[in-house]
């Protein structure tokens, strides 16, 4: 009997520790990533019962370590806000058994989220994903050289078709070219800052980016070569901000933000000739059938959409459009359209704000604040709002989950309630 006490206080102790958190945080993060890895192995059964393990455990470190987190503003309005409306989209979905199942799938990579930006700084959250990233791209050019070089056999099961000879598209674990890219592009920009803020040596740095740059190569997507262009000038831009004086940094903000809308506008106006040099005419026309398709049944419920159901379920109207397509889908192949397909234009409206917030705290989080380590979720955002319009990995699994934790860790180094709180007079004045 004088033993269980002990034993519950050695529990506590060792889920309340920081090597428990961090421990938690790389398997999660590492689970987050390789969701199609996963359920290649051991299906969705298997999967779901990872998560669940996870947001058990997640919970158990958070009870833990109630009093070390701060627990004022942890969660962006926009967060709450589009979560919210994706959970009432359940009453109005025409599956509203299917889309209560995906909001929670949706609710659990969020709480996942959150927990890492929790109970890990921003250059822990840094290592881990380094750490993570690393080690999935090289199981997945390991495969690809296994399949197409020394077996000349594709693995059917996880997608591998052995292209690497032909020179790609290879698509590792990860199921797709595209999401390889995207992965890789994550990473690539996660070893930059690594190796600006020293947490790894030269040698490591210069293999991770040797790394990260044949797996951008290889996969072949023009989708990962764009965010990867943007997100590189975003880098350039903020390293020309950090140089420049306090007083006058606002006047280069304002025309920088004037230039990227001419750019955006050009690059619009010349979207053709930048497809054709992309060599991506296939990959457009492909959405641009999808999005016609898709917009003929968003005429019907502009204004709430047909419910959140995140990855396309096998029912109507998703089976409608690929059968209108001829072709399978498992997304509408652009986040933000996939949100204004679900749940609305009050949806997408959402969705844009908590992007649109979290980028602009984390780019004036990384243009005024000295630490290199400020870079990394101001170009996580720019990355993540680049692929939105061609992808819909922002909605889902891993994506949402890295955005969630770049959103929160942006809010709560530069939250309007923090500095609504510090300008609130503590007491008042005589006859106050």
């Amino acid at each position: 009997m004088t033993a269980t006490p002990s034993v519950m206080k050695a529990l506590r102790e060792f889920a309340g520790s920081a090597r428990f958190a961090q421990a938690l945080s790389l398997t999660a993060i590492g689970v987050g990533l390789a969701t199609h890895l996963i359920r290649s192995l051991i299906g969705w059964p298997g999967l779901l019962a990872m998560i669940a393990g996870l947001l058990v455990l997640c919970g158990v470190s958070l009870v833990a370590r109630w009093r070390a987190v701060e627990w004022y503003g942890i969660l962006p309005l926009t967060i709450l806000v589009f979560v919210g409306w994706c959970a009432a989209s359940v009453l109005w979905s025409t599956t509203p058994a299917t889309s209560a199942l995906r909001v929670t799938y949706l609710v659990g990579f969020a709480f996942i989220g959150v927990y890492v930006a929790l109970m890990r700084d921003t250059i822990q959250i840094v290592r881990a994903f380094g750490e993570v990233t690393r080690a999935l791209l090289g199981v997945s050019l390991a495969l690809e050289v296994f399949s197409g070089i020394l077996l000349d056999l594709p693995i059917s099961f996880l997608g591998i078709n052995g292209d690497i000879t032909n020179l790609g598209p290879i698509q590792g674990i990860f199921g797709s070219r595209n999401l390889l890219g995207f992965i890789a592009v994550v990473a690539l920009l996660t070893f930059i800052v690594e190796w600006r803020t020293h947490l790894v040596t030269r040698t490591v740095a210069i293999a991770s980016l040797t790394l990260a740059s044949v797996c951008v190569v290889f996969s072949g997507s023009p989708t990962a070569w764009i965010a990867l262009a943007v997100a590189l000038v975003a880098l350039a831009a903020i390293y020309g901000l950090r140089r420049a004086a306090p007083a006058t940094r606002w006047r280069w903000q304002i025309a920088l933000l004037v230039a990227a809308i001419a750019v955006l506008i050009t690059a619009w106006l010349v979207r053709i000739r930048i497809i054709e040099l992309l060599d991506a005419r296939a990959e457009f026309d492909v959405r641009l059938d999808l999005w016609r398709e898709a917009s003929r049944y968003l005429a019907l419920n502009p204004l709430q959409g047909w419910g959140w159901v995140g990855a396309w379920p096998d029912s109507s109207p998703y089976l409608w459009i690929e059968a209108a397509t001829g072709r399978q889908h498992s997304s509408a192949l652009s986040a933000y359209v996939d949100v204004y397909f679900q749940v609305g234009v009050i949806g997408v409206l959402l969705f844009a704000a908590l992007i649109g917030v979290a980028l602009v705290r984390a780019w004036l989080l990384a243009t005024g604040r000295r630490s290199v380590v400020y870079l990394w979720p101001a170009l996580m955002l720019v990355t993540i709002a680049v692929t939105s319009f061609a992808e819909s990995f922002a909605i889902t699994e891993g994506g949402w989950m890295l955005l969630v934790v770049c959103a929160v860790k942006a809010a709560r180094d530069m939250s309007w309630r923090d500095a609504l709180a510090a300008n609130r007079p503590t007491a008042l004045g005589p006859g106050g």
